[in-house]
């Protein structure tokens, strides 16, 4: 089963290498990973996606908990939450296409953040499967680049990962 784990983290260097270091060395995959500061510049928040059975989380859970930079530590797979994603696609834009791209990228209010003579970059985000959605509708062929953070999410209501 697929699991967001949001960890809040001293900001320091190294931090993000222990992180890493404690997938690799147990042979767990993590299939998306993003960090940032908070509100708080000695303050970091990383969101990371990873899968596995009840006791493979578990067991990845108590490992991050023990890293001396983990401060606390959300499976927001466990409860009601918000994940987003953004996703940039660089497209072929030639003139017999144009039209038929900006009414697409109306339909999944996206946005054309770069225009060339050839391209256009649209931004677009939401949940994973919007994201899908709109590579599906793209005319085949006319995609030359694709790039995507992979999720972020917070909890709903009053949980939230604060010290």
């Amino acid at each position: 089963m697929r699991h967001i784990i949001s960890v809040l983290l001293e900001n320091e260097a190294g931090a993000l290498s222990r992180v890493a270091g404690l997938f690799s060395a147990r042979g767990y995959n993590i299939e998306s990973l993003t960090v940032a500061p908070t509100d708080d510049p000695s303050l970091s928040r990383m969101t990371l996606v990873t899968a596995g059975d009840e006791d493979i989380i578990e067991q990845i859970k108590k490992q991050l908990n023990k890293l001396i930079d983990t401060i606390k530590l959300l499976d927001l797979s466990e409860g009601p939450h918000i994940e987003r994603e953004l996703l940039m696609v660089k497209v072929r834009a030639e003139r017999a296409d144009r039209e038929e791209l900006k009414r697409l990228v109306d339909i999944f209010r996206a946005k054309i953040i770069d225009v060339t003579d050839i391209s256009f970059v649209v931004e677009l985000t939401g949940a994973a499967e919007k994201l899908d959605a709109f590579i599906d509708a793209v005319p085949a062929g006319l995609i030359t680049e694709v790039v995507r953070t992979g999720p972020s999410g917070i909890s709903r209501g009053a949980q939230g990962l604060t010290l």
